[in-house]
């Protein structure tokens, strides 16, 4: 998979540890930065690719992922959950058909985070699962108020 990563100048040691991880696992990184201090830029940017189909999943990085997933989930298509957990990341996949996974280097030991993103990249989606009609109602939400 083509997974697109961006953070701000707080979390770029995880975000590089997490990426060389993702490597590791056989995936390509494209690495968005970020030195921006503003987050919603990168956020947003990699909202856009993951939205546009260039890249497969995205993760996001800052001191808590809080920030960065207000910010990817403006992007119209974009689907982001802060995970704190290996369960949680799981389960971004499984039950919300989460896009991009955010995560907070200033709250996330760096085994835990690494973890979590092979959890998330090692799943996939099955519209036909019990969370299926949840996914499809907040999707047809968006696409109606167009957000």
């Amino acid at each position: 998979m083509k997974i697109a990563v961006g953070c701000d100048p707080n979390a770029s040691q995880l975000k590089l540890l997490v990426s060389e991880y993702v490597t590791k696992l056989g995936h390509e990184v494209i690495d968005y930065g970020s030195d921006d201090p503003i987050y919603a830029n990168v956020a947003i940017k990699v909202g856009e690719e993951v939205a546009a189909g260039n890249a497969d999943r995205g993760m996001l990085f800052c001191g808590t992922g809080i920030g960065v997933a207000l910010a990817a989930n403006k992007v119209p298509g974009v689907y982001a959950a802060n995970v704190t957990s290996v369960y949680q990341a799981q389960r971004a996949v499984l039950s919300n058909n989460a896009n991009i996974i955010t995560m907070g280097q200033q709250v996330t030991g760096s085994e835990v985070a690494k973890m979590m993103a092979k959890e998330y990249l090692s799943y996939t989606y099955d519209p036909n699962s019990r969370s299926g009609a949840k996914v499809d109602r907040i999707v047809e939400y968006a696409k109606e108020h167009q957000c």
